[in-house]
């Protein structure tokens, strides 16, 4: 719906600036509040970490814009998975300098890249990962499991609000 909207308006020479329904922005802010909430909760009842600063910029995508190509499941997955992957890998093998997180960053750009995958909260992930020396843990909780939770629960949301955008428009 909004996806469509911002393609004809492109056609027609306008500014790429999405502008949004009030029920979409209600459905946008009931989204986002319950999916971080939700990772909260379910890591405060488990004892296991689900949630980053990252997952709120994920967010955003997901319910936000959720017919964007950045917030497709792949990109949300496999994208937040390797950046994690990267940042683990990096600090394994060259610690934590100012220089080694530009490199996770940057490769988590161009193999994001490469891979087709690429989400722009990955880079934060990646950042995230040499700041706190991330052990290969870090891969799969919280980054992989919360990817993953978020993403079901978008599609979830989805499924659940009429007048949300159908998601996801394509899983790989």
């Amino acid at each position: 719906m909004v996806w469509q909207r911002l393609q004809a308006e492109r056609a027609r020479g306008r500014a790429y600036q999405p502008r949004f329904q009030h029920h979409e922005v209600l459905a946008s802010w009931l989204g986002g509040l319950l999916a971080i909430s939700a990772l909260g909760l379910i890591s405060g009842w488990s004892h296991y970490p689900l949630v980053v600063a990252p997952f709120g910029a994920s967010t955003v995508l997901l319910f936000g814009h959720p017919g964007s190509p950045l917030a497709q499941p792949r990109n949300i997955v496999m994208g937040n998975t390797l950046a994690a992957a990267i940042s683990v890998g990096c600090v394994a093998l060259l610690g934590t300098g100012a220089w080694v997180m530009g490199l996770a960053v940057g490769l988590t750009i161009a193999l994001g890249q490469r891979l087709r995958c690429l989400h722009p909260p990955a880079g934060a992930v990646a950042l995230l990962g040499v700041l706190l020396a991330a052990k290969p843990g870090f891969v799969l909780m919280p980054v992989l499991s919360g990817s993953l939770l978020l993403t079901a629960m978008a599609v979830l949301f989805s499924r659940l609000h009429q007048g949300a955008e159908r998601y996801p428009r394509h899983w790989l």
